[in-house]
């Protein structure tokens, strides 16, 4: 013990110790630089705000900056396809040069989802089960029946379906719906003079239906034809129908 406190006091022993931690500064020094160097301590940038952009102008963005890119895609309704609708990191976080960033695109191609049951459902339960599938209600249309604001037929692009069809997500469902006022009578309306469009507009408000369209004479403007017939038609004897009788017409160009 005596000798290895005398060795402690010795010019050898300093020398020894103020070599190893000269040697270990300059060790902690060379890897401090080292590391600053390789992550390039201090050097970076803010990421630019991307989002709402199309595709395109995100990516002349990121890469006028040196940034890297990595897309991503969904469906969502009512937006641009090719906007991109989410960014990572977002917008003015600070990261290192050639820092890949992740995009995400609305794509243009809707999925497919399959029908629901909604027939015979109140309107507003339909309407919920509707939207819960990523569809939106179209058309309502109603017709005589005992049943208020119940789904009585549903249809897509004109054509009936059914549950577990497959349809574009995003699709219009058209609904025909009970007006829960069964056969009761309503005035028929005098539609001589009126277009095609103003008919219709007027047999809704009547609960009433178009029903089998003629055509008198040469028809130069379907838009602008009037009714010159209609049947039934109003008259001294008879003045009403039940609701939901469809009403025929005659079209012509001539004034």
């Amino acid at each position: 013990m005596a000798k290895f406190i005398n060795y402690l006091q010795t010019k050898s022993f300093r020398n020894n110790l103020l070599a190893a931690i000269a040697t270990v500064a300059i060790l902690l020094f060379i890897a401090f630089f080292s590391l600053r160097y390789y992550t390039k301590h201090g050097q970076g940038l803010n990421v630019p705000a991307v989002k709402g952009l199309s595709f395109n102008q995100a990516v002349s963005k990121l890469e006028d900056l040196g940034l890297r890119y990595e897309v991503d895609s969904v469906y969502i309704m009512d937006m641009p396809p090719g906007t991109v609708i989410d960014q990572d990191p977002e917008a003015n976080t600070f990261v290192k040069d050639n820092r890949t960033i992740y995009l995400t695109i609305n794509t243009a191609q809707a999925p497919n989802v399959k029908f629901p049951e909604i027939q015979f459902k109140s309107f507003i339960e339909a309407q919920s089960i509707i939207h819960s599938f990523g569809l939106k209600v179209g058309d309502t249309v109603y017709k005589a029946d005992i049943s208020k604001d119940v789904v009585l037929e549903v249809s897509f692009g004109g054509q009936a379906i059914k549950p577990g069809d497959v349809i574009p997500k995003g699709s219009k469902i058209d609904m025909l719906l009970g007006d829960g006022r069964g056969n009761e009578d309503v005035d028929i309306p005098a539609l001589l003079g009126f277009t095609k469009g103003e008919a219709a507009f007027s047999l809704r408000g009547s609960n009433l239906k178009l029903g089998t369209i003629t055509y008198e004479g040469a028809i130069t403007d379907t838009a602008n034809a009037v009714i010159v017939a209609q049947s039934p038609a109003l008259t001294d004897s008879v003045s009403k129908v039940k609701i939901g009788t469809p009403i025929n017409i005659t079209l012509s160009n001539k004034k």
